[in-house]
């Protein structure tokens, strides 16, 4: 492991991870990094030191390491020699044919990696934030929303414990919506690669579409700029999950890894929204994750059979409307942190979720107004929902109906 193994949680929330002093210091094999390095120059039409070192995020001092064993080897040339990081180079023969082959191994043109030791040991530290949740903290986080006292304290302790959470109640009831505010009372920003190297393998972490990038701050300290800060994170699957989707995903184009939606969302919380209804059956997707939310870990297997150990740092919330008992048995109930079932809102939380309706959209009610709608919520008035064997199931409109 490198030098960021010394580092407490505090030191990396407060600095960032540390630039790399030698090629040691990032923990991935040197020859990985120089072929990385020549690839990124093989795309560049006029590579300097400092071109080469923005692709690679690394110092330039690191970067004119590599490029110096490149020219060594008789890989690329020096055209011209200017200042400090200002070097022009050129490909040579022999350089394009090992780029070839380098291509037809791992297609992968991006920063550097980090080590799989890193990752693992900055996700710990990272997991639990370092300030607990209060109450006064779950209640912003669902602000707007209606929902009873005894609810948002029993929120506030999954949310602390960082356990797993079975979350039930009928359509309508407000489970995607809980299961979403969740995360906004997790605490801080967390530290991610763009990518893992393993074996000579990319596993690329960082994904745009997942993960919201915090502004960089003004600071005399720089950090390792093959670590991103970000958001924690809040990625939500549904009824397009499949048991394919769990793994790495290998791309035969690009030549690399894609991690799986469970590694993106380490540090943050992962929904399994409208449990039950994926493509792959509940008991096949439960038995997978048996051990990953009872340990910790998760394992993930490359296209060579070799399975890697990876950490499994995240909130977890299963979401159905289905009844459990059509789920799962007691036995995987039993592993599950907490249980919770939303019931339909009462009548003055009915009449709540009226009234800040109405206010959102500059309208003004009438109490007799208010009263008369909250009388027409009884189920013997209105009816909702499809038909189920002829018969309707009774229930009340939508307060925003």
């Amino acid at each position: 492991m490198s030098h960021l193994s010394i580092l407490t949680r505090s030191e990396i929330e407060a600095l960032g991870p540390p630039i790399p002093e030698e090629l040691a210091d990032t923990d991935v094999p040197e020859s990985f990094l120089q072929d990385l390095a020549l690839k990124h120059l093989a795309t560049l039409p006029a590579p300097t030191t400092a071109s080469v070192a923005e692709r690679l995020y690394l110092p330039h001092s690191l970067t004119e390491e590599l490029l110096n064993r490149l020219y060594r080897e008789k890989l690329i040339e020096i055209r011209e020699r200017r200042g400090l990081g200002a070097t022009l180079y050129a490909m040579l023969d022999r350089g394009w044919e090992r780029v070839a082959r380098l291509e037809a191994q791992c297609g992968y043109q991006g920063p550097a990696p980090v080590s799989l030791d890193d990752y693992k040991h900055l996700m710990r530290l990272q997991a639990v934030p370092f300030r607990a949740a209060t109450m006064e903290t779950v209640r912003t986080a669902f602000r707007d929303l209606v929902l009873p006292e005894s609810l948002l304290q029993t929120l506030g302790c999954v949310i602390n414990s960082r356990s797993s959470l079975f979350l039930t109640g009928l359509p309508g009831t407000g489970k995607t919506a809980v299961s979403e505010r969740m995360n906004k009372a997790l605490f801080g920003f967390i530290w991610i690669p763009y990518a893992i190297e393993v074996d000579g393998q990319i596993i690329r972490i960082f994904d745009s579409h997942c993960h919201r990038q915090v502004p960089e701050k003004a600071s005399a300290t720089e950090h390792d700029r093959r670590w991103v800060e970000i958001e924690r994170p809040l990625i939500i699957v549904g009824g397009e999950l499949t048991l394919e989707n769990t793994d790495l995903a290998w791309s035969e184009i690009a030549r690399f890894y894609e991690a799986p939606f469970q590694l993106k969302s380490n540090g943050g919380t992962l929904v399994i929204d409208d449990f039950g209804r994926q493509r792959v059956g509940a008991e096949d997707l439960l038995n997978r994750w048996i051990m990953p939310l009872e340990r910790r870990v998760d394992f993930l297997t490359l296209h060579n059979g070799k399975k890697i150990e990876v950490p499994f740092e995240q909130l977890v919330i299963f979401s159905t409307n289905v009844d459990e008992k059509d789920l799962v048995d007691e036995a995987f109930l039993r592993r599950m942190g907490y249980r919770v079932r939303l019931e339909t809102p009462s009548g003055d939380a009915y009449a709540e979720i009226f009234r800040r309706n109405f206010q959102t959209r500059g309208c003004r009610a009438r109490d007799r107004s208010r009263s008369k709608l909250t009388r027409l919520r009884a189920p013997e008035v209105f009816t909702r929902g499809p038909p189920n064997e002829g018969v309707r199931t009774p229930g009340p409109p939508e307060p925003r109906d």
